[in-house]
């Protein structure tokens, strides 16, 4: 169930908070038209399920997952709003079950290498690092890249587009979280423009 595969392709993947379903479509549309593959909505309110449902349906070609999974109910309720893909800050066993039960492609999380380890031995290459800058950023990255060679990271968590670069530059990261694209206030006041702004700016990252 490592979502190493359905996520080969993606170097930023928007991470969404989203209050307002009915925006999730025109928001997803921008998104999708800057270039970017994926996108995680955060389980952190009441629309986000909702939100997904209204992006599967709207773009049943594209990838939209959930982020923020802290609950083994949460996979049966995410699969049936079309998520592709699930992200987790941490892990658990009982996580771990749940992903493979419902066959969701998973990205649990760790920051230390201890914890690391036991995703591997589970058969994850994929694994989210979060909160990236407060748990050591790009250096702490740098530093666990050497005892975990085959270990591939997805950090979110504090990252700006001045930092974006630091961190797609290490070879043990296989994609950022982009929390900045979509800033609560330019969510709340439908403001699109300024988004798709802020999403082409990125994509202009990997090039």
């Amino acid at each position: 169930m490592d979502a190493s595969n359905i996520l080969r392709n993606e170097r930023i993947v928007p991470v969404v908070v989203i209050d307002d379903a009915d925006a999730a479509s025109s928001l997803a549309e921008v998104l999708f038209e800057a270039g970017f593959g994926a996108i995680e909505i955060t389980l952190r309110t009441t629309e986000s399920l909702q939100a997904i449902e209204n992006i599967a349906a709207a773009f049943p070609d594209r990838c939209v997952g959930a982020g923020s999974i802290r609950t083994i109910e949460q996979f049966a309720q995410i699969k049936g709003a079309g998520a592709r893909f699930a992200v987790s800050p941490g892990s658990s066993e009982l996580l771990l079950d749940a992903a493979a039960e419902y066959e969701m492609p998973f990205v649990p999380g760790a920051v230390t290498a201890s914890e690391a380890i036991r995703l591997q031995e589970r058969g994850y290459t994929l694994i989210k690092f979060f909160p990236a800058e407060l748990a050591g950023g790009s250096r702490m990255l740098k530093a666990l890249g050497g005892p975990l060679p085959e270990a591939r990271f997805f950090p979110t968590g504090g990252i700006t587009p001045k930092l974006a670069k630091d961190y797609l530059a290490l070879p043990n990261v296989a994609c950022i979280g982009g929390s900045w694209l979509t800033p609560a206030n330019l969510l709340a006041a439908g403001d699109f423009k300024s988004i798709a702004r802020l999403a082409h700016d990125a994509a202009g990252l990997l090039k």
